[in-house]
């Protein structure tokens, strides 16, 4: 990334909309700005605009005025990159943000590349990697609780915790350095309880942030959710519900459902990746090919599913269907679903059923796919088994996968240094261990990740961010 050259993107997404934004960033941005707009009050110039000040005039293509325009001025450092920001909005549609930006790029600008904006910020020191991450957190969070997390990274909550951290380390390691390579100074020796104390302190923290990953990154971007069970016990009946309208055909006949049907929809804060598979029943060598083939994907997408919502029929007797069903769901997160309580199936036999299944669920939830009095219930319950309902949406917590490894090292080198010390190791052990983890949290922060890292990261970003 040149940060010499001043680049230009659409901001907005592209399409029909009210209004269409355009930013500029870089430092040149005034100069080549005032070569396409112009400001409708006498005397106003974009060369003389302070930061945080908005102007109004049009710009122009070729020297054929186009649109109104509104221009929005920062000054370096105080912008979102922290160089010279202008952002220019006219009317939405296609026509006028294209005929904008092929007016900058004559005026000489540079089209901007994926999240260049924001990894300008970066390198200019105005934000974190670890907040960087969270803006295209923020943009992908599906619910509230997602968003506010999201937002607590972004505020740099997980900066602060992990600089805390690092502050500890490299005391600590200093304290060890200084000791091991200036015995002549009279360095007081680190005993092993205060050193091993100090390490699993950090090694707790770390633990923490990792233990919260999974209900975090679910809150973020939702699960791929499995909707399994016998024909005819309610599947797509309950997939209609949670997406409120008619996505499956719901019929008496067995079978209907022969391949995945692929819905996302929200339950609570939730973002399920809805699959509808087909009923798991014995075809026979002899029996439908196509139906075989859409239970074979049944199984399939039980094993890489995130959740199971597992659907039997209220006081039936499981059949063998239902039994290797329930087998396979044993150790997932899974939830069974008693469908059609509105039937009033005999206590006995419900009761009976509930003791079956209940080995092999978190939970087994009676309710009525039909009724939309079911789903609070459910949310409820999904919420608690996915560890949703215990997020702490204003507590440091990691956002993406390259984060959690470099956090995962970092605790297991911590974890080898206290082990060194349970051994008897000398402190130098310790120091090499310690070392590590200062490496792996560095690389955590963007300290010291390598451009092939930042070019990964903001690969994923969009243009305009």
């Amino acid at each position: 990334m040149n940060l010499d050259r001043t680049v230009c993107a659409l901001a907005t997404p592209p399409g029909t909309g009210g209004i269409a934004v355009v930013r500029v960033s870089g430092p040149q941005a005034y100069e080549m700005v005032a070569k396409v707009f112009t400001p409708r009050a006498a005397g106003k110039t974009v060369a003389g605009a302070r930061g945080y000040t908005a102007m109004l005039g049009h710009f122009s293509l070729r020297g054929q005025e186009l649109d109104e325009t509104i221009a929005l001025f920062f000054r370096a450092p105080h912008s979102y990159t922290g160089e010279d920001v202008i952002e220019l909005s006219v009317h939405g549609g296609s026509v006028m943000a294209e005929s904008l930006l092929e007016a900058l790029c004559l005026a000489g600008c540079t089209p901007a590349g994926p999240g260049e904006f924001t990894r300008r910020a970066v390198v200019n020191g105005r934000m974190s990697l670890t907040q960087a991450e969270a803006v295209m957190e923020i943009i992908a969070a599906g619910g509230r609780q997602g968003a506010a997390l999201a937002k607590t990274a972004l505020d740099g909550a997980l900066a602060r915790t992990i600089r805390e951290i690092q502050t500890g380390l490299q005391s600590l390691s200093a304290h060890l350095t200084a000791w091991i390579d200036y015995p002549e100074e009279d360095v007081p020796e680190l005993q092993p309880a205060e050193l091993t104390a100090a390490l699993t302190e950090a090694r707790t923290r770390l633990d923490r942030l990792i233990d919260g990953y999974g209900a975090g990154a679910v809150l973020r971007r939702g699960v791929d959710c499995v909707l399994l069970g016998r024909p005819n016990v309610g599947k797509s009946t309950l997939l209609n519900l949670l997406a409120g309208f008619d996505r499956a055909i719901v019929t008496p006949v067995a079978g209907t459902t022969r391949d995945v049907v692929e819905q996302a929809v929200q339950l609570g804060e939730i973002r399920l990746n809805l699959f509808d598979t087909a009923g798991v029943r014995e075809v026979g060598e002899d029996g439908d090919a196509i139906e075989a083939e859409g239970i074979r994907r049944s199984w399939r997408k039980l094993e890489e599913a995130g959740l199971v919502l597992a659907v039997f029929e209220a006081g039936t007797p499981l059949t063998e269907e239902d039994r290797a069903i329930a087998a396979r769901c044993q150790g997932r997160p899974a939830l069974a679903v008693l469908n059609k309580q509105d039937l009033q199936p005999d206590p006995a036999a419900l009761a009976a059923q509930e003791a079956a299944l209940r080995p092999c669920f978190a939970r087994v939830l009676p309710l009525t796919a039909r009724d939309p009095a079911s789903l609070p219930v459910l949310s409820a319950a999904v919420a608690e088994l996915l560890g949703t309902a215990r997020v702490d949406t204003g507590a440091a917590a990691l956002c993406n996968a390259r984060q959690l490894a470099a956090a995962t090292a970092a605790r297991d080198a911590l974890a080898a240094a206290i082990d060194s010390q349970a051994q008897g190791l000398g402190p130098d052990a310790a120091g090499v261990c310690l070392a590590d983890a200062q490496c792996a949290l560095a690389e955590l922060t963007g300290e010291d990740a390598t451009e092939a890292t930042l070019d990964e990261v903001f690969s994923t970003f969009c243009v305009g961010k």
